[in-house]
């Protein structure tokens, strides 16, 4: 899917803001005869999410992608600044305000098969958050619903993790997420395990998904190729820090940063993502 050169005009309230977010790891000396060292792995970030977007975070090993995402999860402390939903503080917040935040936001894992839990029937996996963050619809309707809009057939319910194949398990993954009903999707590198034809299905997926039901989707990828494919806006890490957030075709083509330049380096047709939409 290819992107058009300029981003729509942003609403002025955003769903998610973040508000010079940082965060460090004290890391311990590798030898005895050495000092341990502070590590930086978000340095004052401030983004605004608006409702129904689809954006790519990309970057290197490294860069602070997965702490920016965990820190978006509310898994990951600050130890400066603030997220905020809807206006609502969610880091630092209270238990009420990340249990009313959860059900706002899902997350697709990247390695669904090592996420879902063993034992449990696919039926029950999707189940299992409308139950815990107490959703208040007929949760039988919402996951036979939510499967169905995944593309898999109902059959697959009474089925286990180890029967899945790795599509199937990720479109569980998906089904699992989308079964709130949530208006903003967070997923954690979500084809990167997966051969062509497979990934290409879970972006199309992912894309009408986020279409269909105005989800805000926030992609997150070491391959600036796949965000492409999906995404109107990018933000490129390094070193801590978002050094990039343009429309993707602008990126693309007039890359400013020497990190986004190598991202790009790696795509062997660059060309074929570089096209306007008509």
């Amino acid at each position: 899917m290819n992107t058009l050169h300029a981003l729509p005009a942003a609403p002025a309230t955003p769903f998610l803001r973040l508000d010079n977010v940082s965060r460090r790891f004290h890391l311990p000396a590798r030898h005895i005869w050495q000092k341990g060292h502070v590590h930086h792995a978000l340095t004052n970030v401030s983004l605004d999410l608006h409702a129904g977007e689809q954006v790519g975070l990309v970057g290197a090993s490294g860069s602070g992608k997965s702490t920016l995402l965990k820190a978006l999860l509310a898994l990951e402390p600050l130890d400066g600044g603030r997220i905020l939903c809807q206006g609502r503080h969610i880091l630092p917040a209270s238990t009420a305000a990340l249990r009313w935040y959860r059900r706002l936001v899902q997350y697709i894992p990247q390695d669904p098969a090592s996420s879902l839990a063993p034992g449990m029937t696919v039926g029950q996996l999707i189940a299992e958050p409308l139950h815990r963050l107490a959703f208040a619809g007929d949760v039988q309707s919402a996951v036979r619903d939510a499967l169905e809009q995944v593309e898999l057939a109902p059959t697959l319910l009474q089925r286990q993790t180890a029967e899945l194949s790795g599509g199937q398990a990720q479109r569980v993954a998906i089904a699992r997420a989308i079964a709130l009903r949530p208006d903003w999707l967070l997923a954690d590198e979500p084809v990167s395990g997966l051969d062509l034809p497979l990934r290409q299905q879970v972006i199309q997926l992912l894309s009408t998904l986020s279409a269909t039901k105005k989800m805000g989707l926030l992609l997150v990828s070491h391959d600036i190729s796949v965000v492409a494919r999906l995404c109107r806006r990018t933000l490129v890490m390094h070193d801590g820090k978002i050094v990039e957030d343009r429309a993707t075709h602008e990126l693309l083509t007039q890359p400013a940063h020497p990190q986004t330049r190598a991202l790009i380096a790696a795509i062997p047709d660059i060309s074929a993502y570089c096209a306007e939409e008509p």
